[in-house]
């Protein structure tokens, strides 16, 4: 088992830095790799609002990912660089592939592309795209999907004909430094579709950032039903969660930082809600507590699991924990 870190890069990410900064992204890229995380992961959106997290309407700024990713590739050196997830129908797919393939060469084949069909209406309508229906979306996914598939391959030109998107006579050069292009990965709840979808054109299905082993055991049977539908051999998709973290070193230190926690969430939206329920679908605990799940989640096939290290995505509400993450649970996760 592998473990990665989602990077602080909103507004809200970090306490006392705002507005964000590239630096600031930078600094926990750098210090994932140094404390021994396998990959670092970041999302992807114009802008965000955490309203839906208690917090405030007012718009959350970050930076784009793929320019970021490129600019974290020259400072690191060897974890792997990964969007979770890329809202495809912000972007025209053959200029994905273009962009994609770039950051793949700037960091010497670190990156995994993570895919999405977008459902955070308001940063549509703020920037003049066509927000669609989710069918409409999903057909957007599909053709960059395809797309990408098609690019990516070692035979040259690509043809693709899609729901809004062909390809006639097209090339991808230079070509990627990973043979077949970057992983791709669907990252969604695991609704049928998008796993009809990961079976038929995706390395591996991603999901966050709340599952408790039980209900994700029942998307995994659905995941591999629909490989056997696709004639995919279901032990070739593979597997990646993301869930909130938060360790401690013992029971009193876990409820020190359960109440440091709770006071940093936003609109006090933890405040009623119990240490034991917050558990209960994310990766929370001691560490053999949290080595355990892990665990429960590899005997599922899971590869990789993704810290994020706060109460909202994509933030880290208390740095000292990582250090706890890297002593205590990476060399026990490494072993499965």
């Amino acid at each position: 088992m592998r473990l990665g870190l989602a990077l602080p890069h909103y507004d809200f990410s970090l306490t006392g830095r705002r507005p964000i900064s590239f630096e600031d992204v930078a600094e926990y890229a750098v210090l994932a790799e140094e404390l021994g995380f396998d990959s670092v992961w970041v999302s992807d959106h114009l802008f965000w609002s955490i309203a839906r997290y208690g917090g405030s309407e007012e718009p959350q700024g970050t930076l784009e990912p793929m320019t970021k990713l490129a600019a974290l590739a020259t400072r690191t050196a060897r974890v792997r660089l990964g969007t979770l997830v890329l809202c495809v129908p912000l972007r025209p797919p053959s200029i994905l592939a273009k962009m994609a393939t770039a950051v793949d060469l700037v960091s010497d084949g670190r990156l995994d592309l993570g895919l999405g069909a977008g459902w955070f209406e308001p940063e549509f309508a703020a920037f003049g795209y066509r927000f669609g229906s989710v069918g409409e979306r999903f057909d957007a996914l599909e053709d960059a999907l395809g797309v990408l598939r098609a690019l990516f391959a070692e035979r040259e030109p690509a043809t693709y004909d899609g729901h809004a998107t062909a390809l006639r006579g097209a090339y991808n050069r230079p070509r990627p430094v990973q043979t077949g292009g970057p992983p791709l990965w669907i990252g969604s709840k695991g609704g049928d579709r998008s796993l009809r979808l990961a079976a038929r054109l995706a390395d591996g299905w991603n999901t966050v950032w709340r599952w408790t082993p039980e209900a994700y055991a029942k998307r995994v049977v659905a995941a591999r039903r629909a490989c056997e539908e696709a004639g995919r051999d279901p032990s070739t998709l593979r597997l990646s969660v993301g869930l909130y973290t938060l360790l401690g070193t013992g029971e009193r230190d876990l409820a020190r930082r359960w109440d440091a926690l709770r006071a940093w969430s936003p609109g006090g939206a933890l405040v009623d809600v119990s240490l034991q329920d917050f558990a209960r679908d994310t990766l929370v605990g001691t560490p053999a507590r949290v080595v355990e799940k892990i665990g429960a989640f590899a005997e599922l096939g899971v590869e990789e699991m993704i810290v994020c290290a706060g109460s909202l995505p994509f933030s880290v509400s208390d740095a000292s924990m990582l250090d706890v993450v890297a002593e205590a649970v990476l060399p026990a996760a490494r072993a499965m």
